[in-house]
């Protein structure tokens, strides 16, 4: 029982860290063109980041029970997950880069999978058939993983060009008072979105070590008004989807200064326009994945959004020498936390847990 709660302790530092650390996903382009302060922006990401956390468990469940075999993982095994994911998503907020804290988790998960398994790199699902739908690594992580950067820059490119094409005969302060206005909208269902696909991932850490707890036996002495602890089979219980909402909410509401000076200034310089076209275009992408059950990585989509918006200016317009940095905290995110989840589960397991 202890460990467990040392587990949703860290599960929540994890949410909370998520939550300031992709804040800016939301907010850092509303900042930028000074559509709304950053206290405004933050309050209007906080609270749509907790709606969007209380709708559905698809994501929730692709963590719990999709990745690894559930049946594998200890209590250990998931504290080692969090505990790599915790120290990459710190260090890339401390160097101001918008890494993916889903890549973070999910590479923490498997290393600290493999190293519980003994190296058995079978409890890794790597692609299978369930009931109609394909789980698994490369469905769920790698092929979203690559392909998600790419439909976000055409995607935001091809809007941009759309609305320059249906604007051209616009004057400049007419594009600027109705798209300050309509970037609110985009804004707010860019945090909505993400919400719905963060949020989620540690939900699904929870209802993993509710499950293995229980299969475990430490539930079994718990006083009656902790019954709800015991989860025989992999579930999302309400109280869970509740406690990451607002976790997630609050740690949005602490901000994220770093990243947001990368992505809504550093990249390129943005107007409102600009602006809404990025967030409606990685809001959507976003959408659709937490809807198929993807723990899509809303950094990778609301970043690439921004530089395909960029290059409609013209490609010199994107500061190519940041993204390229950007670029290669996404590459070494998966392999760097499989390395820490690996090693921080041996610890685990040398020390006796």
């Amino acid at each position: 029982m202890t460990l467990f709660l040392i587990v949703l302790f860290a599960a929540l530092v994890f949410e909370y860290i998520n939550g300031f650390h992709d804040a800016a996903n939301a907010i850092a382009t509303v900042v930028s063109t000074k559509v709304l302060t950053p206290r405004q922006a933050i309050m209007m990401a906080a609270f749509f980041n907790l709606l969007g956390a209380l709708m559905g468990t698809a994501v929730a469940k692709t963590i719990g029970g999709g990745l690894v075999d559930a049946n594998v993982a200890t209590m250990p095994t998931i504290l080692a997950a969090l505990i790599s994911a915790i120290i990459w998503g710190l260090f890339t907020w401390w160097l101001g880069l918008p890494s993916s804290s889903s890549h973070a988790l999910v590479g923490g998960l498997c290393g600290a999978a493999l190293a519980t398994a003994k190296g058995n790199w079978g409890v890794l699902h790597w692609s299978e058939m369930v009931d109609g739908k394909h789980i698994g690594i490369w469905p769920k992580i790698v092929m979203p993983m690559l392909l998600s950067p790419l439909i976000g820059f055409v995607g935001g490119g091809l809007l941009m060009l759309f609305l320059y094409a249906v604007l051209k005969r616009a004057t400049p302060h007419f594009i600027n008072k109705w798209f300050g206005k309509l970037q609110i909208v985009s804004a707010s269902w860019m945090g909505f979105s993400h919400g719905t696909n963060d949020a989620q991932k540690t939900m699904g850490i929870i209802a993993l070590a509710l499950f293995t707890g229980t299969q475990a036996g430490a539930f079994d002495d718990v006083p009656s008004w902790l019954h709800f602890l015991r989860t025989p089979e992999f579930e999302v219980h309400r109280w869970v989807m509740l406690t990451c909402a607002i976790v997630m909410a609050a740690g949005t509401a602490g901000g994220g200064w770093r990243i947001i000076k990368t992505m809504g200034h550093k990249m390129v310089k943005l107007q409102p326009i600009h602006g809404f076209a990025a967030e409606t275009t990685a809001a959507a992408i976003i959408g659709v994945a937490s809807h198929i059950g993807i723990p899509l990585s809303t950094t990778h989509v609301i970043s690439t959004s921004i530089m395909g918006v960029g290059a409609t200016k013209r490609l010199s317009a994107v500061k190519w020498g940041v993204v390229s940095r950007i670029v290669w905290a996404w590459v070494l995110t998966l392999p760097i936390t499989g390395l820490l989840g690996y090693l921080v589960c041996r610890c685990l397991h040398s020390a006796g847990y």
